[in-house]
């Protein structure tokens, strides 16, 4: 990656984001980090501050467009160019059978995890353009690739997100804007343990059966850590990666191949 660089995160306050953020300060970058968490936020300010690079906590929610043109003007303002676009933001959405899934919890989970990739990119993309560089990475799932049940808002988002990063990188390409995605397996930490804990009460089974199963689903027998996923983004904003665009670069212990 090149050095003084900047980069804008979505979700950066914790979880894969915070490791994200980090990764992304320790080879050079500047952070701005846009989440709703802002104690979160705060955090990740100070392992960024820790790398030697300077981070910006921007409170965001990507539901609604007009916060996220503030964030991406205040980015602009404060550093005067984004170079890297990291479309982590994601909620795990229910965790039950379709005609149980209510409405609501079908918007909500549409609205965060690919309305608000939607309007991340459309805002920041001007900038791009003019700039002539820039690459964005959309934090996807291996559930883009194949079915999940008990899960269809997240994964009809995840799938969604995966066809929007193929078609963006199509027309973008031309301004040297490279548009990729990251399709993780299970990640470990609260998120994955808490939709481990809803299926197993779904299901009648136990937190640890449900937790092997996930294991078990890779060659390794592991999940996958968040600072995989984090050296997997740095790589995708790095020189190394300037000729791949339009990919879905899965980082699951080999639980997805293809």
């Amino acid at each position: 990656m090149e050095r003084d660089s900047t980069a804008l995160v979505t979700g950066g306050g914790r979880g894969i984001g915070q490791a994200i953020c980090v990764e992304l300060a320790s080879e050079g970058s500047d952070i701005a980090i846009a989440d709703v968490d802002e104690d979160g936020m705060a955090d990740t300010v100070e392992q960024v501050e820790a790398e030697g690079q300077q981070a910006l906590a921007l409170p965001t929610d990507l539901k609604h467009l007009g916060s996220v043109e503030e964030t991406v003007e205040t980015t602009l303002s404060e550093f005067g160019t984004i170079d890297h676009l990291v479309n982590n933001a994601g909620i795990a959405g229910p965790t039950s059978i379709c005609e149980d899934i209510s409405p609501d919890e079908w918007d909500e989970t549409l609205a965060v995890n690919l309305r608000g990739p939607f309007f991340t990119c459309r805002q920041v993309l001007p900038s791009m353009k003019q700039q002539g560089y820039g690459r964005i990475v959309n934090i996807a799932s291996v559930t883009g690739k194949r079915p999940l049940t008990r899960r269809t808002p997240y994964a009809t988002t995840k799938m969604g997100l995966i066809g929007f990063t193929r078609t963006l990188a199509a027309e973008v390409g031309e301004h040297d804007i490279n548009v990729n995605a990251i399709c993780p397996g299970s990640v470990d930490g609260p998120r994955i343990q808490r939709v481990f804990e809803e299926k197993a009460e779904a299901t009648g089974r136990s937190y640890e059966e449900v937790r092997t199963d996930a294991e078990n689903e890779s060659p390794r027998r592991e999940l996958v850590t968040r600072e995989d996923v984090a050296r997997a983004v740095a790589f995708l904003c790095s020189p190394d990666a300037n000729r791949i665009t339009g990919q879905d670069l899965n980082v699951s212990a080999g639980k997805v191949m293809y």
